[in-house]
């Protein structure tokens, strides 16, 4: 089963106004977090610069400035004269196992704990307000992103396919800021979350807390959608975890490889 396409409302999120303008970085930082995650498919085609700046309320010289320097890390490709435009390119791939490793080693358990805290906060809160104010279409965009995690065939789809999800949920809670912020932190820990693999039992396991999740926004039980979506989130960290101090103990010499 594809992917489901992103929401209107995540996809408004990234072209939502900045709330500091003037700021090319946190243009860049949007549209990559953006294309890292696929909201923004490969291929697909930018609004013109005029657009862009108008939606993201700053000036065309910023957006120029942003763009560029989306075209040095390799993200979009610029071509000009008739059908030209600046046009998404996905990476190939993601970080390999060897540097998420590295990243993960060097961070410290309190780092990881305070990251699942922000997490999980963002995660329950989003789920509660999704069970509050989700739409028919956003609920049958929930139920096509957790049935995408469940058809997903490899690690690297399934990874995709979870952080799609937790899109998803925020875009469901009818919030622009919270949309944002769920993005960013897939695109910071979401790697990581997926290093210590998921065995087929594990994998069972998430795709029915994606259906539970699911369910209980559908039935518009708010408390049990936070609860599940916080320890959805809580079980990930603690799997995280566990890798952490296994690679500090090993000194991070563990064969590398793609999560199952």
């Amino acid at each position: 089963m594809p992917a489901p396409d992103a929401s209107v409302t995540a996809r408004l999120a990234v072209f939502a106004p900045l709330e500091n303008l003037g700021r090319a970085e946190a243009i860049t930082r949007r549209l990559a977090d953006a294309i890292s995650l696929g909201l923004l498919a490969d291929g697909e085609q930018l609004p013109s610069e005029p657009d862009l700046a108008a939606q993201l309320g700053v000036a065309t010289v910023t957006v120029r400035e942003a763009l560029s320097e989306l075209r040095n890390q390799g993200l979009i490709v610029t071509r000009r004269g008739r059908g030209g435009g600046s046009f998404v390119r996905a990476p190939e791939q993601g970080e390999t196992a060897g540097r998420l490793r590295r990243r993960l080693r060097d961070l410290t358990v309190a780092d990881l704990r305070d990251l699942g805290d922000h997490y999980s906060s963002l995660a329950a809160g989003a789920a509660l307000l999704a069970a509050e104010r989700a739409s028919p279409d956003d609920l049958e965009r929930l139920g096509e992103a957790a049935a995408a995690f469940a058809d997903a065939e490899s690690g690297e789809r399934r990874h995709h396919a979870d952080g799609r999800f937790h899109v998803e949920v925020a875009a469901a809670a009818q919030s622009a800021r919270l949309t944002r912020e769920e993005i960013r932190l897939q695109t910071e820990i979401g790697p990581l979350l997926w290093l210590p693999g998921a065995d087929a039992r594990t994998r069972r396991r998430l795709d029915r807390q994606h259906r539970e999740i699911v369910a209980a926004i559908a039935a518009e039980d708010a408390a049990r959608a936070a609860d599940l979506a916080r320890r959805h989130v809580t079980e990930a960290i603690e799997r995280l975890v566990e890798l952490h101090l296994s690679l500090v103990e090993s000194g991070g010499e563990e064969a590398e490889g793609v999560a199952p």
